[in-house]
């Protein structure tokens, strides 16, 4: 499947897009966590460019070829989300078909909480709601132990020095422990290894974490649009009822809980990731433009 590239001038910056498919495809709009980058969809770009849709995949700002603003409040979630409507108002009146995974879930909960007459469907894979994630790790001192590396990523130039040393080993063992055998290959490590070697990469990508101190959306507030929330249950780093009580905080939800699987259930069962979404957005389809 052909791809091409583009590189969107939003929001005061520069966004690289892998884009495949229709271009007046049903358009879907695939954002990555960390510390990938649009890769990170490989497995479901194909999938859907060869069912008519336009797949949109950018690198979000901070990671591989996007823009890398200096500082810490540049990533702050009201710029993430900001960045994100700006790039859906290219689309024109078309309402996107919205699926996040990780700190794209973060952003895609946000967009779909603040910015709900701009999305179509909202599809999340091991991202709680924001509040419940909040309240969780305020009371649950599992979450806050499996959250742990976040306040690890506090710390001014340790965690970028840690990571980079013998060839990003530290992201790299990160990525294969958390995940089942067979998830990552080598040659998916090289290409994540060329994006972390970008300049300036590691400290945006950590200057995700932060930033979030500095977050002025509120995280309370019913979901209103379909939402399909995917969650593979052998998580290490998020509990699994944050799954049920976000969905419940859905008024038109679906909760798939993938049982042998981990955070990185996309990439480990490919095949069942997309068909849940395949059939969850065909049966939600509206047809509606903006």
């Amino acid at each position: 499947m052909d791809t091409e590239e583009h590189y969107h001038q939003v929001n005061g910056m520069t966004l690289h897009t892998v884009e495949a498919g229709d271009k007046e495809g049903e358009p879907i709009l695939f954002l990555h966590g960390f510390p990938e980058f649009w890769h990170g969809w490989k497995n479901q770009f194909s999938f859907f460019a060869q069912r008519g849709y336009r797949v949109i995949m950018p690198d979000q700002r901070g990671y591989n070829l996007s823009s890398k603003p200096p500082g810490t409040r540049p990533y702050c979630l009201q710029h993430l989300v900001a960045d994100i409507v700006a790039l859906i108002s290219r689309l024109g009146n078309r309402k996107p078909i919205l699926v996040g995974h990780d700190w794209g879930g973060v952003v895609a909960w946000q967009l779909a909480m603040h910015h709900p007459q701009l999305l179509q469907q909202l599809v999340i894979i091991n991202m709680p709601h924001p509040d419940v994630f909040h309240q969780t790790l305020k009371k649950n001192i599992v979450q806050m132990a499996r959250s742990s590396y976040a306040a690890f990523f506090q710390l001014p130039f340790l965690p970028e020095w840690l990571s980079r040393i013998f060839c990003f080993a530290l992201l790299e063992r990160s990525m294969l422990k958390s995940s089942k055998n067979g998830a990552f290959s080598k040659e998916d490590m090289d290409a994540y290894k060329r994006a972390w070697q970008q300049p300036h990469a590691l400290t945006a990508m950590i200057n995700w974490y932060r930033a979030y101190k500095y977050n002025t959306l509120s995280s309370a507030g019913m979901i209103d649009l379909p939402t399909l929330l995917i969650w593979g249950k052998q998580d290490r780093y998020l509990l699994p009822q944050m799954a049920q009580q976000s969905i419940d905080r859905c008024l038109n939800g679906k909760l798939v809980m993938v049982e042998d699987a981990t955070h990185w259930v996309h990439h480990e069962q490919p095949q069942l990731v997309n068909t849940h979404i395949h059939q969850f957005i065909t049966r939600h389809y509206t047809g509606k433009g903006g």
